[in-house]
């Protein structure tokens, strides 16, 4: 059994023609991939309820994703891309910026150029990220008035009106992520009633999602990677539906690895599941020892990413290969409007 990973370990062959540029017609359409056991089956996202049990808990992320993208320029005229990472107050704000030459701090940029044209001024740079502050207005009513939905870099378009619906998952409520949480887009209301009909529980937590949620892995040494820290919230009725169902013998399922990150944050950070609201830089690979889920829901991930070690630590790294090997092969969808499958937590 290998012990010792790198980056390189993590890598797979994705034709570009399987990256998902649209989502299908009907949430629960999107294919299911059974990966419980060693051979996996094809299924449907709406054959859900029937391979779950009664008395199994739900928990999903509930965090609604903001219009975080906002266009402005230098004062010479060139173009940058501002992607909103979260609010520090109402003016203040952390952020990434795209640009030929990055700005430095202590200049301005100006935000909406061709509406509100709010300037902004750069305080300062940590590594990726930026801090800006407005010298007038504030950031919400900005990013309402004139910011995009932030679809991820690898859907090679602008966001659509139909976007502002499906990139959202239909229970979301609490804005502040940047990104979807992404296995939850396959849910719909008949799954959802679906589900309650058979017995099954939900619970919810709140995992405001970032930007750097897209950053590559740079380090071979994947030892040597710094997680994004990114925000979140768990609840004591989520807490009690958890101890419920683990007292009854029924199964945690985490909707999505911010779920997954939620939980088992929380439980490192405190020795415990409680309720709690914090910030998470959890980095899970291979050799974690995973303490509060039991099954997963999670879409395909990038190629060398974190996303691909969490999973490789969940279900096991040779698992996860042949899972992927033959998602490739049957042809699913891959990334955030993609397809889905559904894990078990490795022995």
């Amino acid at each position: 059994m290998q012990t010792s990973f790198t980056l390189s370990d993590f890598d797979y062959h994705l034709p570009e023609d399987l990256i998902a540029q649209h989502p299908l017609a009907v949430r629960s359409a999107s294919r299911l991939l059974d990966a419980r056991a060693p051979a996996p089956v094809d299924r449907i996202f709406s054959d859900l309820p029937s391979m779950l049990a009664p008395g199994d808990l739900l928990v999903f992320n509930d965090t609604r994703v903001i219009n975080a993208r906002l266009h402005a320029v230098k004062p010479s005229g060139g173009a940058v891309e501002v992607m909103i990472e979260r609010l520090l107050s109402p003016t203040r704000a952390l952020a990434q910026l795209r640009a030929s030459h990055a700005p430095k701090p202590g200049s301005e940029i100006i935000i909406a150029p061709d509406r509100q044209r709010i300037a902004a001024t750069i305080e300062s740079r940590d590594d990726r990220f930026f801090t800006l502050q407005l010298q007038s207005g504030d950031f919400e009513t900005l990013m309402r008035d004139a910011g995009e939905l932030p679809l991820p870099p690898y859907m090679h378009r602008a966001a659509e009106k139909a976007d502002d619906e499906r990139y959202q998952t239909v229970y979301a409520k609490n804005e502040g992520a940047v990104a979807a949480p992404t296995a939850g887009l396959h849910f719909d209301e008949p799954t959802l009633a679906a589900c309650r009909e058979r017995g099954i529980e939900f619970a919810y937590v709140t995992l405001h999602v970032g930007a750097g949620t897209f950053l590559p892995v740079k380090v071979e040494n994947i030892a040597e990677h710094r997680m994004h820290s990114e925000r979140y919230a768990l609840p004591q009725a989520t807490v009690s539906a958890i101890q419920h169902c683990k007292s009854r013998r029924g199964r945690v399922i985490a909707v999505g690895t911010t779920s997954v990150r939620t939980l088992e944050g929380c439980f490192q950070e405190c020795g415990e599941l409680r309720a709690h609201e914090s910030e998470t830089e959890i980095f899970i690979t291979p050799g974690f020892q995973f303490n509060v889920v039991d099954l997963m829901i999670t879409n395909f991930h990038l190629p060398k990413s974190t996303l691909m070690m969490l999973v490789s630590a969940f279900a096991g790294y040779e698992h996860i290969r042949a899972i992927y090997k033959h998602a490739v092969e049957r042809r699913y969808r891959f990334f955030s409007y993609g397809d889905a499958m559904l894990l078990a937590r490795s022995p």
